[in-house]
């Protein structure tokens, strides 16, 4: 355990003391959220990201011990395993190098070099290796050869000799990228890499993957260039002890064959693959910070909305919900068709509104969005009702609209009701809703198809969990989807708390979730926090205080004004503990996400061949990349600010502007109608 705590700590600069505590809380069944919502007197303060972190590290330290002693077994399998080789092995904590440690043993196809063993030619090659003497051993042009082979092999299988052109090469090389024949004089997206060059160290995450997706694409084809001669010096510098030796041209060419058809492949592919990691590493990161912003858009609330999901020939799908999302009735209009079709579509609509008190309606971002939108406000301004209509992304909503738990929740409705349902909802509380999609369909992402999978799904699920618990959950409201990512629950905790909810009316306070079949006094822990019950028993219930601070709480609620918390600090209750008491007193039941807002996009823009340079509109940050970020400004088709048209200003990180969601005015400033771009400028709104 020391070794890993020593470990970890070198790699995050987190105390010992705070890396053991939160080890041992993870030994006891303890959820990052938890440790970073209840337990801070225990790992010092530690938020999400840095327990998250001792969590990989560990992870990556169990991982390297399980492979360290496959490779320990197997060299000594061999009878090759010296105590100094051990010693290297048990002392290396980085996995690329460990393998580096093991190429000599480890079982390959055969080579040039065991077939020259086989024929005897070793000890020559040992011979030129050390460059010592003279020797009666076979000399003949095929001996050469075949030593030269074995030597070629040894000088690749040498770990310092990797670790040390892998180094240069990851800092020193170019990423060239051509256009292959067949795209020479053709349009395409990865136009800007036809003749493309760039230090590879240096190169963002967002052209690595591009210039990968390219060639995986056959657009383009790349290579890493280097400087060879400096290597092959380094190799030779190495390894040549005299100028003089009788061999000392057949080593040269040893080295350098070693370098051009072992070393070089093979690294050249190690440190792409390591700089794609890297890339990939960047664009989760980018894809889970905008998922944040999404899930924690600021939310409408509790107020009856009617939910369109827009469409031409089809019509547009209409539902309304109550304002605690429960759905109520259905339509299905056509505005945008005849006169007569668009008089009946606003018969219907007001008809709706009337008889169900709309307040809001919320109209999907897609197909015909516009035209519909165009078309209630007409209908709204006719009746003269003070109904909003908002323009809502609606990015993943026929992925719901066909999952099983859209058929759970709605089973005798159309997937196109459903749709228009999960539109609504969406206006009305974000995060409730989009918890039900899987985040790759919600589209903020980059390159997100091109990523490991599996670290991606962690990363996701990991800010879901983070959102989720940060905000809080209605535990009388809450779909299981919703409650299957607070702290201590998952799918089946949750399944059984809507059950018991709905056989029994409802929750009227937290201890009831204790009866829940196998909510255990672990689970119980975790979770009760988290969980808000308004007009309860207990008005505690509906707050971030954990039922184990219950009794502090009672203590100081009468006094917050004048109230000195180290008064109250305890051995089993801190100052942080307290603060947070506090604040949930002073402010119960409070919404952390911003008060809610909206963009209006202009009416008279709905369509890219619309579009004019200089014109200046409104628009909704759809999703941030590390190039810019993607706007919705109405016409379908987003249009892209880059990161040197986000500011007057340098920008390292566009997310460092802007976030998904946001409201931003745009300048123009040029339109491809061919490839369907839209470049833009973010300008300061007033």
């Amino acid at each position: 355990m020391s070794s890993l705590i020593k470990y970890i700590s070198k790699k995050t600069a987190i105390s010992n003391h705070q890396i053991a505590t939160t080890l041992t809380l993870f030994s006891e069944g303890a959820t990052i959220p938890f440790m970073a919502r209840y337990r801070k007197e225990r790992t010092g303060g530690l938020d999400e990201i840095q327990i998250r972190e001792i969590q990989e590290r560990h992870n990556y330290y169990e991982e390297l011990v399980d492979r360290k002693q496959t490779i320990l077994k197997s060299i000594e399998e061999q009878s090759k395993l010296t105590p100094e080789l051990r010693c290297a092995i048990e002392n290396c904590f980085n996995k690329q190098i460990l393998e580096d440690i093991y190429l000599p043993f480890k079982q390959k196809r055969k080579t040039k070099a065991d077939i020259a063993r086989e024929k005897g030619f070793e000890p020559l090659a040992n011979f030129i290796l050390n460059q010592t003497g003279v020797t009666d051993l076979d000399a003949s042009p095929d001996a050469i050869a075949g030593a030269q082979d074995i030597i070629a092999q040894h000088i690749s299988d040498t770990a310092q000799y990797r670790q040390y052109i892998r180094g240069y090469i990851y800092q020193k090389a170019n990423i060239t990228s051509k256009a292959t024949k067949d795209w020479l004089d053709k349009k395409s997206k990865f136009e800007m890499y036809y003749n493309f060059s760039e230090n590879m160290s240096k190169a963002a995450s967002h052209r690595v993957l591009a210039v990968r997706r390219g060639a995986k694409e056959k657009v383009i084809n790349y290579k890493l260039v280097i400087d060879d001669e400096v290597l092959i010096a380094y190799l030779e510098s190495k390894i040549i002890k005299s100028e003089n030796f009788i061999f000392h041209k057949e080593l040269k060419e040893a080295i350098f064959d070693s370098y051009k058809r072992l070393i070089f492949p093979s690294i050249q592919t190690e440190c792409f693959t390591t700089k794609c990691a890297e890339a990939e590493t960047e664009s989760i990161k980018v894809f889970s910070t905008n998922l944040k912003n999404l899930l924690l858009a600021s939310p409408l609330g509790q107020k009856t909305i009617m939910g369109i999901d827009p469409g031409f020939r089809t019509g547009c799908k209409v539902a309304v919900i109550d304002s605690f999302g429960k759905y109520l009735t259905k339509a299905t209009i056509f505005p945008t068709l005849s006169a007569n079709k668009v008089g009946d579509a606003a018969v219907e609509v007001l008809k709706l509104v009337k008889k169900h008190s709309v307040q809001f309606i919320a109209i999907g971002n897609g197909t015909a969005s516009k035209e519909t939108m165009k078309f209630i406000k007409q209908t709204l301004k006719k009746a003269n009702l003070e109904v909003i209509p908002v323009m809502v992304n609606e990015a993943g909503a026929s992925v719901y609209s066909a999952s099983k738990i859209a058929h759970n929740e709605f089973p005798d409705l159309d997937l196109t009701v459903r749709g228009s349902i999960s539109i609504a909802r969406r206006l009305q509380d974000p995060l409730a809703e989009l918890v039900k999609i899987d985040p790759k369909a919600i589209g903020v992402g980059q390159y997100q198809h091109d990523v490991n999978q599996t670290d991606l799904k962690h990363s996701l699920d990991f800010t879901t969990e983070y959102c989720v618990n940060y905000v809080g959950v209605d535990l009388n409201t809450a779909s299981s989807s919703l409650l299957s990512y607070v702290s201590g629950i998952g799918p089946t905790l949750a399944n059984n708390i809507v059950l018991y909810r709905n056989q029994n009316n409802g929750f009227k306070n937290r201890k009831e979730l204790k009866k829940v079949p196998k909510l255990g006094a672990r689970a119980y822990e975790q979770c009760a926090g988290f969980l808000r019950i308004k007009n309860g028993d207990n008005p505690l219930d509906n707050t971030g205080i954990h039922p184990e601070s219950y009794n502090i709480a009672k203590k100081i609620i009468g006094n917050l004004e004048d109230i000195n918390l180290n008064d109250y600090v305890s051995d089993t209750v801190g100052l942080p503990t307290l603060e947070d008491i506090k604040n949930e007193l002073q402010k119960p039941g409070l919404d952390p996400r911003e008060e809610f807002t909206y963009a209006k996009f202009d009416d008279e823009v709905d369509d890219i061949s619309n579009l004019k340079k200089g014109m200046v509109l409104e628009g909704v940050i759809t999703n941030v990349t590390n190039f810019g970020a993607f706007t919705d400004i109405g016409v379908h088709q987003d249009g892209l600010i880059h990161i040197s048209n986000l500011s007057d200003q340098f920008v390292k990180n566009p997310a460092d502007i802007v976030t998904v969601g946001m409201r931003v005015k745009v300048e123009v400033l040029d339109v491809d109608l061919d490839l369907k771009r839209i470049q833009l400028k973010k300008i300061i709104m007033s």
